[in-house]
């Protein structure tokens, strides 16, 4: 048997492997002989690189491995049924980072993630920032209890975060495969991995839950929850809502959201009944990023909005609407945000079809519609040669209501409904399942301007009305149609072997309502493309293995092929739709291809029962990995600053590969039940492999590191039980990224760590009040400065950040009546 499995891993893993396995020993090196040199950061990173994660196969051992798992110091759960890395966060260990928390934001904690974004919660979506091995976050898949939620772009046309998806307090568990996920997950972007963020389930009993956070900057969150119990026969609900706000920390904004969520759960002797319904209505102020160049003279540790300090606003800008010289392109606008409202729904069933097979078939829908607001100076970023077109030989300031100041928007719909289907069927030793993915999605970009009427001046609470100018209207019309079939063949009680395929078809045609006037759009294009493409890839296979080494060990080995199909969206950013002329698309459609990766992971996981002294258990997992991702495509601009504002890309473009090589070791020591600590150490290099032409010169890219994503990060978890008091001490380092295309800039490393203490109220129960409870959170403990995000858009020279937000405190206040 061992024999047989080591055929198997070699032919999966092959050279790359090997190749990866030397480049890593040399990281580890070079990091080794760096670390005596580090600062506290650092020696956080060196002191802890422990090993290994849960275990099982064979079912006895699953049983024990699992409840070792799921024991209350657990910080992670790992999945011992993958062949792949696969760990998941808890509703537990989710709210104790903060009470409310954004599922993405939650898994900062795990190996290979790094998130930044401006509030604690993680719930502003204009500057979150996330790398998973190397890939960005629109490089991932996400669904929630498997729904489609699209590729997380901030100008979203295909989905909806997992915040607005479903309540954070109603998430029962998230789950992150960082190397490939599942070949049934609903995405047409997981090139490098899938976040699955699940939903819990209606409790058993009669239960109202009430919570209540309030902290620093005017925070308050208010979350209710009623749980029918079972009722009638098989049947349970709940029904949830929660309203939060708060104030931005920079500036006088006030982020602030209403959601609803309702799910119902019908188990009976034929299958299971699931519906479930989400509202969220939402509105986020944003900051402006800091411009780092040589050109720029001030380049401030924020750029904070003036509203609503009105008569600042207006003495700020000269009397022709120009913003102070010695600012550049830090000026400041008055305001800007994001509106969001979505209505998501689904109905599952998933039906027996006798004691080994299960078909399962889930319908949804979702409509989301969106604003993207900026009111800012109208003398900048080549805004008056584009009001110029509209208003040729007018007072522009007068145009715009004599403030100086012109109100942008981005006003987006997304109206989707779709069907996933799959059987599973067990006979023998084959555990087969087969299933489909269809969507059906029509969404809308339109970019207006407005007047700022220096009588009465907007809000970023209100929406726009009556524009001036509709620069243009795109509408994409899109269907995707995914299939896949998959094997598991237990070839031995301890060794099981997993091998498939799917299929990924997109189907989008793309028009344009309203055409820019000529001169509205960059380089003097006439019109913005319209026109069909369609992509078909028939065959993205999937082999794996697990082999049960013992009841406390277990490795794996999976080696996967995905694909990224073309972004279909007409307001910017990497779509064909964006390109600046027709004669770009069509060049486009006839010569790129879309994104793919194959993925070779290889891995351990482990949980054992110690008897050394104070150390009563350990799990953990180690995985290596190698990723060769082919077709990479970039927009290329001269002047990415103008084009976001005015629109129209001159070129997107394959670019050539990145090869990436890592390792992430995590793990949990248990001393008794009183203390743990889980350590998280990763290794990430992806590099370029090709240099890039712009129009004009050579972009010497090859051989450098992919810019935005650390090759160093460690992060840990302390966890204290004294009585009934717990106590959570939370690093995370995350080590220097490179800022260009080039590596001619970057931005250093930074250490943040979160505190958290828990504990029960009993003074406060009754026959009325049972499960009294409080939890305090601290934020950024030490109130470190410094970038948090780096925003990349040119080969060299200049970059964008976001600065870390100071020290913050909330408390939270739980009961259950």
């Amino acid at each position: 048997m061992n024999r047989r499995f080591s055929t198997v891993c070699a032919a999966a893993l092959s050279l790359p492997m090997l190749a990866m396995a030397a480049n890593v020993a040399a990281a580890v090196a070079e990091f080794s002989a760096d670390t005596a040199a580090t600062s506290v950061a650092a020696n956080a990173v060196a002191s802890t690189a422990v090993a290994a994660s849960a275990v099982a196969g064979a079912a006895s051992a699953e049983a024990s491995i699992e409840a070792a798992l799921l024991a209350p110091i657990a910080t992670v759960e790992v999945s011992t049924r993958k062949t792949r890395s696969s760990v998941a966060l808890s509703k537990a260990d989710m709210q104790k980072v903060l009470p409310g928390i954004n599922p993405l934001k939650a898994l900062q904690t795990l190996p290979g993630v790094s998130f930044q974004t401006a509030d604690p919660w993680g719930n502003n979506e204009q500057n979150l920032s996330l790398f998973v091995h190397g890939f960005s976050g629109q490089q991932l898949g996400y669904t929630m209890d498997g729904v489609p939620l699209g590729d997380q772009q901030y100008g979203n046309y295909n989905g909806l975060s997992p915040q607005r998806a479903v309540i954070s307090e109603n998430v029962g568990r998230v789950i992150l495969s960082s190397g490939a996920g599942d070949l049934a997950t609903a995405s047409t972007s997981n090139l490098g991995g899938t976040i699955e963020t699940f939903s819990g389930d209606p409790a058993r009993e009669r239960n109202l839950a009430a919570q209540q956070t309030l902290g620093s900057y005017k925070t308050s969150r208010s979350f209710l929850r009623y749980d029918s119990g079972n009722f009638g026969d098989g049947n349970s609900a709940y029904l949830s809502a929660v309203h939060h706000e708060q104030k931005a920390w920079d500036f006088n904004g006030r982020q602030g959201g209403n959601q609803v969520n309702g799910k119902f759960i019908h188990n009976g002797d034929a299958g299971k009944l699931t519906l479930f319904l989400n509202y969220s209505d939402k509105i986020e102020p944003n900051e402006d990023a800091t411009v780092h160049s040589a050109s720029e003279k001030s380049q401030p540790y924020t750029r904070p909005f003036l509203y609503p300090d009105f008569a600042a606003a207006l003495a700020y800008l000269s009397p022709t609407g120009a913003t102070p010289a010695a600012e550049g392109n830090n000026y400041h606008n008055y305001y800007s945000d994001a509106q969001r409202t979505d209505y998501l729904g689904y109905a599952k069933y998933e039906m027996n079809l006798g004691e080994n097979t299960r078909w399962t078939n889930q319908i949804y829908y979702h409509n989301d519609d969106g604003v993207g607001v900026v009111a800012g100076p109208i003398g900048v970023a080549g805004l008056p040669g584009l009001f110029a077109v509209y208003y040729p030989n007018q007072n522009l300031k007068q145009v715009f209501g004599n403030s100086g100041y012109a109100t942008r928007t981005t006003e987006y719909a997304i109206n989707r409904n779709g069907w996933l289907s799959s059987v599973r069927s067990e006979f023998g030793n084959h555990t087969v399942q087969a299933g489909l993915w269809f969507e059906h999605n029509r969404s809308s970009a339109y970019r207006r301007w407005y007047a700022l009427d220096v009588n009465h001046p907007s809000s970023p609470y209100d929406r726009p009305s009556n524009p001036l100018i509709t620069q243009y209207g795109s509408e994409i019309d899109n269907k995707v149609v995914q299939l896949h079939l998959q094997d598991e063949w237990r070839v031995q009680p301890e060794l099981a072997v997993q091998a498939g395929f799917k299929s990924s078809l997109q189907f989008a045609d793309g028009q344009f309502p309203v055409q820019p006037a000529k001169g509205a759009i960059a380089n003097g294009s006439l019109a913005l493309p319209v026109g069909k493409i369609d992509t078909k890839k028939w065959l993205l296979p999937q082999v794996g293995a697990r082999w049960d080494i013992s009841a406390q060990d277990q490795a794996f080995v999976n080696v996967q092929k995905n694909m990224r199909q073309f972004v279909t969206y007409g307001g910017g950013g990497a779509s064909p739709w964006s390109l600046a002329s027709q004669a770009a698309f069509d060049l486009f459609k006839s010569t790129a291809k879309p994104e793919t990766s194959i993925t070779y992971e290889l891995g351990l996981r482990s949980s054992h029962n110690l008897d050394l002294g104070a150390v009563s258990g350990f799990d953990g997992q180690v995985s290596l990995y190698h990723v060769n991702f082919k077709d990479r495509l970039l927009t290329i601009s001269p002047t990415p600053v103008i084009t976001s504002i005015i629109g129209g890309n001159p070129v997107l473009a394959n670019v050539g590969s990145v090869k990436t090589d890592g390792i992430d070791l995590s793990g949990t020591l248990h001393f008794g039940r009183m203390f743990s600590f889980y350590d998280a150490l990763s290794f990430n290099r992806s590099t370029y492999s090709d240099n890039y032409n712009n129009g004009s010169a050579v972009v010497p890219t090859a051989g450098k590191s992919v810019p935005g994503s650390p090759e160093w990060m460690n992060k840990f978890v302390a966890t204290l039980n004294l009585a009934d008091t717990e106590f959570q001490l939370i690093g995370d380092y995350v080590g220097k990224r490179y800022a260009t295309y080039t590596n001619d800039l970057d931005v250093p490393s930074y250490f943040l760590m979160s505190l958290g203490v828990s504990g029960k109220l009993p003074f406060l129960n009754s026959s009325l009040v049972k499960n009294a409870r409080y939890r305090l959170n601290i934020s950024n403990l030490a109130n470190r400065e410094g970038p948090l995000n780096v925003v990349v858009g040119a080969a060299s020279g200049t970059y964008n950040t976001y600065p870390i937000a100071p020290r913050q405190g909330f408390l939270t206040l739980m009961a259950d009546f």
